[in-house]
């Protein structure tokens, strides 16, 4: 949800220019002027800050422990972060790039791509440096679905998303 949050909230204004630079393949974008690099940037930034944040947890509670799918003091937790955010967002560009290839505009939904992006380019990124168990990956796979679609629709009613879903 962040580059969302940072468009409405008008954050670092320079780096509000297309990935894609408007340079177009075969008459079509190749991404569309909605995917920016203030996203990607704010995007990265913040996942390896949560995942910092779950670090602190996991040190300072045993629960995150117990609970954590991570071991957080056997990993580099700015590699880890910038590799599962960076996943995230690649995975979101590569799908936005396939769907300006099948003509579906911005924002039009793409079930079921448009919910599991994230997490088919974070295992992309992620898995050659961390190795994550597959069935983690399917259960996230699973969850990531219906959350999708919640948070959406949520961002939707606030106001911080254009679409539904």
């Amino acid at each position: 949800m962040t580059p969302p949050i940072s468009k409405k909230i008008g954050f670092l204004r320079s780096l509000a220019r297309p990935v894609d630079f408007g340079i177009e393949l075969e008459k079509k974008p190749i991404l569309g002027s909605h995917k920016t690099w203030r996203g990607v940037v704010l995007g990265i930034l913040v996942g390896i800050l949560i995942v910092w944040l779950q670090t602190l947890l996991y040190n300072n509670f045993p629960f995150f422990q117990k609970v954590s799918l991570v071991n957080y003091d056997k990993i580099n937790v700015f590699l880890f972060g910038f590799l599962i955010s960076g996943g995230a967002i690649f995975g979101d560009i590569l799908f936005s790039f396939l769907k300006r290839r099948f003509n579906l505009k911005p924002g039009q939904s793409w079930l079921p791509f448009d919910q599991i992006d994230y997490v088919i380019g974070a295992f992309l990124l992620l898995d050659p440096f961390f190795r994550i168990p597959l069935a983690v990956w399917l259960a996230l796979l699973i969850a990531t679905f219906p959350l999708h679609i919640i948070v959406t629709y949520l961002g939707y009613r606030l106001k911080i998303c254009e679409n539904k879903f």
